[in-house]
């Protein structure tokens, strides 16, 4: 199986740029490329789903076990011609001391070559002992070639190939020049979604340009398939059944952070998923619950606010007790008002509380929760692992709330409490993933085909 694993030295070494070149690149010679990420992520995860033609799955040695991350790479890497790893920070970076969940770690899991991205900007001779330190810190890493990023012009290549050829046995596959033309905007949380980015598709067409001229994909191909997979079973993935629930989901330019599998993973349990837009619909499709996941509803202000007839069909819903699950940007939208900038905007005012923008991080990274018992879905376990990226806190906290989950690591809703119940809404700043340690999607499927079963059967006996 041809695979490599898309590393760097550090994070902004380019290597997520270069990953969505590649992928693009490949794809328009009519290959079949399966993106993968290191790591919890939404947005790069969506720019490389759209620059290869297929969904990009997560592999996060955080809430999946080896074995789970070994299944779902197999499952999905089947059909393709070549399967593409970014990874996330620097190829060694770990939470633990002894790395074992870098990428390196993943790399060496999966039998993947890895592909070091160096950002060579104002170095010539000096990247040599870079390289070759990260070439020898673990032996159990193969390094399959070196991609040379942010290049001054061609004499900078040329001394920069001379003296890795002299120094080193490793293949150079290619150079890339630096090229404003290359450049993605970017926000707090990262780049600007694709799904936000008017133009996606014209800057991956550039970019996969610039590939194509400045890296050999033919040897990065034959590099790709000294790859060695240990043999294994695919992770299971059941057919889609009739659906007997809908789910509403939101999906706009103010949200659109959902984990693909996680929405496969709610048809398998049963479900049709119904996208609306809390931007632009004035009503709510004919659904039996709803999904608002995160994203951008801070940079969607006024929009949200002047839709004041989706608002109250929302809460609406929730007071009539429809099922709902909302995360992140979905819980700031619920909330009484979002301020950003110095601008205030009513928002559902769902959540007795007011979501305020800062300029660095509230909450950031892995997530660890012991569940309380107050949870409305069933089979609830007694711990989970998910993580929280977000630049908000909640000011003006209603008292005694109730919450799913006690937060044991991480800053949560109250920096102690997340999953804030009310009625028949969950509503959390942390993310959680469809894993074999929390098939979240069935538990939620399960609780809206109770609950809908239960008001069908009300209903029969008036």
């Amino acid at each position: 199986m041809a695979h490599l694993l898309i590393g760097a030295p550090s994070k902004s070494s380019g290597k997520t740029t270069l990953t969505l070149g590649l992928c693009a690149a490949l794809a328009r010679r009519g290959l079949v490329v399966q993106p993968f990420k290191k790591g919890p992520d939404y947005i790069d995860p969506m720019w490389l789903g759209r620059a290869a033609g297929r969904p990009c799955y997560t592999l996060d040695f955080n809430t999946m076990d080896r074995k789970e991350i070994l299944g779902t790479f197999r499952s999905y890497s089947e059909p393709a011609t070549i399967s593409l790893v970014e990874g996330n920070m620097g190829l060694y970076d770990s939470l633990d001391v002894a790395g074992a969940h870098s990428n390196a770690a993943l790399a060496a899991l999966l039998g993947a070559p890895v592909l070091l991205v160096v950002n060579v900007k104002g170095a010539t001779r000096s990247i040599v002992p870079l390289i070759r330190g990260f070439l020898e810190f673990e032996p159990k890493v193969h390094f399959a070639g070196i991609l040379l990023n942010n290049v001054a012009g061609d004499r900078h290549e040329k001394r920069l190939r001379e003296v890795i050829g002299h120094y080193l046995d490793i293949p150079v596959v290619g150079a890339v020049h630096r090229d404003p033309a290359l450049a993605i905007d970017e926000r707090h949380l990262g780049l600007v979604p694709s799904n936000e980015a008017s133009t996606a598709d014209r800057i991956l067409a550039r970019i996969a340009d610039r590939v194509e001229q400045q890296v050999d994909l033919g040897l990065l191909l034959a590099l790709a398939e000294q790859g060695t997979l240990p043999p294994g079973p695919v992770l299971p993935r059941p057919g889609i059944p009739k659906p007997d629930v809908r789910i509403g989901v939101a999906k706009d330019g103010a949200f659109g952070f959902y984990y693909p599998r996680d929405l496969e993973r709610l048809r398998e349990a049963g479900a049709a998923l119904v996208p609306f837009s809390p931007v632009r619909d004035s009503v709510l499709p004919q659904v039996d619950g709803l999904f608002i996941g995160g994203g951008f509803p801070e940079t969607h202000l006024a929009e949200l606010s002047a839709n004041q007839s989706m608002r109250d069909a929302i809460r609406d819903a929730i007071e009539a007790d429809m099922p709902v699950y909302a995360e992140c940007g979905g819980l700031m939208y619920l909330c009484r008002s979002i301020r950003w900038r110095g601008e205030a905007a009513e928002m559902a005012g769902v959540m007795p509380a007011d979501a305020v923008m800062h300029e660095k991080p509230v909450g950031r990274g892995y997530v660890r929760l012991q569940t309380t018992g107050r949870e409305r879905w069933p089979n609830a376990p007694a711990a989970l692992h998910a993580h929280e990226f977000h630049y908000s806190s909640l000011e003006n906290l209603a008292p005694g709330l109730t919450y799913a989950y006690e937060v044991t690591r991480g800053a949560g809703i109250d920096g102690h409490h997340d999953g804030f119940v009310y009625r028949n809404l969950l509503a959390n700043y942390v993310h959680l993933q469809d894993v074999e340690e929390h098939h979240w999607t069935r538990r939620f499927v399960d609780f809206i085909r109770g609950v809908k079963t239960k008001r069908e059967t009300t209903e029969n006996t008036e």
